[in-house]
């Protein structure tokens, strides 16, 4: 990893957050991390309540990278093919023809995704894991670069359909937004009224092509063997908590090390630290934890109990840093 590369790295990392800030506002953190997901090749689940901007930020996302974006609005009606797409007649072929769905996009947002059944939810699973969909037994691949960021209201229940542990494990973090600062607030309110319209374009800092050598170069992040290692431990650390009946796979200390190598990527370093861990394994790990019954009850936390486990997880004592 040359130094040219790492500086590009967080040159256009940089930009293209000041281009989405430009219009959305107070989710500096939370949209850095998104970024860092898109550049590690994972895929982004907003769970937050509605209005705070996260289709927003979603969109604002896909045109400061460049990427061809399609919206999906989930309603409970939604059938697997109006995922996917499906096989359709064409009387002028005088046979059946595939029909791509909008899955088949750069940035797919699957707005309120927990508002669809689990049937349609599971349609996205093949997708977000291989990079491709499968219908009547005919493999089509997506186009490459492909990420999904959905949107989930965790406080309705009405209409609505939880994740199954199989669909959150295939998002790389779960993120939330939160309420803004009354600066921001405000901020976001004068906005709207000197632009006199809703509607809100950010100018693309890069192309297709830029972004898949950005996540070219992020693969080649070093990662020391103690930095890993303590990512591991940190995973297992939730497999034994007292509140946890099934712990982060590792698909999630996995995630964790991608996570922390495009972080470092994007503050212009080529190596992990194990603060680069401990920053991310909130967002990582807490959507992965399935809690006791007894913890569930009591309104226990996950991410407070991957918080706990950061905190008694010993860090490694030295860690060599390939520069």
């Amino acid at each position: 990893m040359t130094t040219d590369e790492t500086t590009e790295i967080a040159t256009t990392g940089r930009r293209v957050l000041e281009g989405v800030r430009s219009v959305v506002v107070g989710m500096d953190e939370t949209l850095t991390l998104a970024l860092a997901a898109i550049l590690a090749g994972g895929h982004v689940l907003f769970e937050d309540v509605p209005g705070l901007g996260k289709t927003l930020a979603a969109r604002s996302l896909a045109q400061a990278l460049g990427l061809e974006f399609r919206r999906l609005q989930c309603t409970p009606d939604m059938l697997p093919g109006d995922v996917t797409g499906s096989y359709v007649y064409a009387p002028t072929e005088g046979d059946f023809v595939f029909r791509p769905g909008p899955i088949f996009t750069g940035l797919l947002l699957a707005d309120e995704v927990n508002r669809t059944t689990p049937k349609t939810q599971s349609a996205m699973l093949e997708a977000m894991a291989e990079r491709q969909v499968t219908v009547e037994g005919n493999r089509f691949p997506l186009p490459q670069p492909f990420h999904v960021i959905a949107t989930s209201n965790p406080i309705e229940y009405e209409g609505t359909y939880a994740l199954p542990e199989a669909q959150l494990d295939r998002f790389m973090v779960r993120l939330t937004v939160g309420y803004p600062a009354p600066d921001d607030e405000t901020r976001i309110i004068v906005d709207r009224v000197r632009r006199q319209t809703p509607d809100v374009r950010v100018p693309a800092v890069v192309d297709t092509e830029g972004l898949l050598a950005l996540q070219a170069a992020v693969e080649r992040i070093n990662v020391d063997q103690d930095v890993v290692r303590y990512a591991v431990d940190l995973t297992r650390a939730t497999r034994e908590a007292v509140n946890v009946s099934v712990g982060a796979s590792p698909r999630g200390s996995q995630a964790l090390v991608l996570l922390a190598r495009a972080v470092a990527a994007l503050e212009g370093r080529s190596y992990v630290r194990p603060d680069d861990v401990k920053r991310v394994a909130v967002p990582v790990l807490a959507h992965r934890l399935t809690l006791t019954p007894q913890a569930w009850a009591q309104g226990v936390d996950p991410g407070g109990v991957v918080a706990a486990a950061v905190e008694r997880t010993p860090v490694p004592p030295t860690v060599a840093a390939a520069r």
